[in-house]
């Protein structure tokens, strides 16, 4: 019986026996926040749980020298579908999340060192409240990268995310992480977070084969926190009273890296067994919402000590690392019974001399109908990718997104 077999009846079997457990109170949720709660008879344990699902239609046009924009390719497709499970054990300082992704594009990946299984999981982290505003993190969760990769794909502006974080994120890692926040003033929020990583993403299970990843954020929020946690979710569906405003730096660095992409992208081999090489990724973001106006700003810059892979003898491999840079700019206003227009540019500068990849710049035009705030909407956008000296290309996407 092969492990997506076992996790389905797994899953099954969880369902069936919930109902009829006597160990626990079962409370049903509102729509949107959860299926329903498990709170211990002690009190001394909680779990909610939740269900999503991302429907996706793509069309794609591109511009050759024949006939133009002619002759669209056309995908239909389940983005995501997730199982979210999320509560505290023993103690309310003790918290847990566990997510998994169950559709194709969520579990593939697999690979030798995977052991070329399907990788349901994406989170699996314990978060410990040790002392006062300080939190340390052990697990498999997301490091605190740049702002639009944080973002849950569930709570996103536009359709998905852009081409900067597709290029630049540093996404998940298993390792620990140090978090802390402390006010200066009555209003001024400052949010330190700090990350000792494996350096490979998730579900590595054939062990460290570079070095490892060291990951540092600081978070400025001069006019205190956003309302609903809006600093972390798309559009300004709060309608914020007062300007709020998020500043915020990463630095990360991936010792002895294996990947083209500091912990992602494909391995890097050569003559004798894998190539390494220390990749340096700095992002610089903010998140400002005002009475249902948003803007969200990135820039991104990857760098490494040796990013052409080289053989013993000092040939070239065929693998670099995808050195350069991008910015991303984004906005939108969230009109009458929740219709939200928005806007996105996008440009991306990787090294051409290293990466052999052309400037790239691309312009989104986003409707979104929030029925249930993130929970349930209904999401179109149109981009127009122009590729210096290559191939032009418009792109429509339609998305309905359920969370239970």
């Amino acid at each position: 019986m092969n492990s997506r077999k076992l996790a389905i009846i797994g899953f099954t079997l969880l369902f069936l026996f919930v109902p009829f457990s006597r160990a626990q109170e079962i409370n049903s949720s509102s729509f949107g926040k959860g299926l329903f709660n498990i709170v211990g008879k002690d009190s001394s344990w909680t779990m909610k749980i939740g269900t999503r699902m991302q429907i996706l239609a793509i069309a794609d046009w591109s511009n050759d020298d024949n006939d133009g924009f002619g002759n669209p390719e056309q995908n239909f497709l389940v983005r995501r579908a997730r199982l979210k499970f999320d509560g505290f054990a023993y103690t309310p300082k003790l918290k847990y999340k566990i997510e998994l992704g169950l559709s194709n594009r969520d579990i593939s990946g697999g690979s030798e060192f995977t052991r070329n299984t399907p990788r349901y999981i994406l989170d699996a982290v314990v978060m410990w409240n040790f002392y006062q505003n300080f939190e340390l993190w052990f697990g498999q969760t997301k490091l605190p990268g740049n702002i639009e990769r944080v973002i849950s794909s569930g709570n996103m502006q536009q359709v998905d995310r852009s081409l900067v974080n597709s290029r630049f994120n540093i996404d998940r890692d298993i390792g620990f992480q140090l978090r802390h926040h402390f006010n200066i003033g009555p209003n001024f929020l400052v949010r330190e977070k700090l990350a000792f990583s494996q350096g490979e993403g998730r579900n590595i299970t054939e062990g460290n084969l570079g070095g490892h990843q060291y990951t540092g954020r600081l978070e400025l929020l001069p006019f205190g926190k956003f309302k609903n946690k809006g600093d972390y979710s798309g559009s300004d569906l709060a309608r914020e009273p007062k300007p709020k405003l998020m500043l915020a730096a990463t630095y990360d660095i991936n010792a002895d890296a294996v990947k083209t992409r500091s912990n992602l992208g494909s391995y890097m081999f050569n003559d004798t067994g894998f190539y390494e090489t220390d990749i340096n990724t700095l992002f610089v973001d903010l998140m400002f919402k005002y009475n249902g106006f948003s803007l969200m700003g990135e820039y991104a810059k990857r760098d490494a000590d040796a990013p052409i892979a080289l053989n013993s003898d000092g040939t070239e491999t065929g693998d670099v690392v995808q050195v350069g840079s991008g910015l991303n700019l984004q906005t939108g206003y969230l009109l009458r019974k929740d219709w939200e227009i928005s806007g996105r540019y996008t440009t991306i500068k990787l090294d051409q001399n290293i990466t052999g990849r052309n400037p790239e710049q691309q312009y989104t035009l986003g409707l979104s109908k929030y029925i249930v705030g993130h929970k349930l909407k209904v999401q179109t956008d149109l981009s127009y990718l122009n590729v210096q000296n290559g191939t032009d290309e418009l792109m429509y996407r339609l998305q309905l997104d359920v969370h239970f």
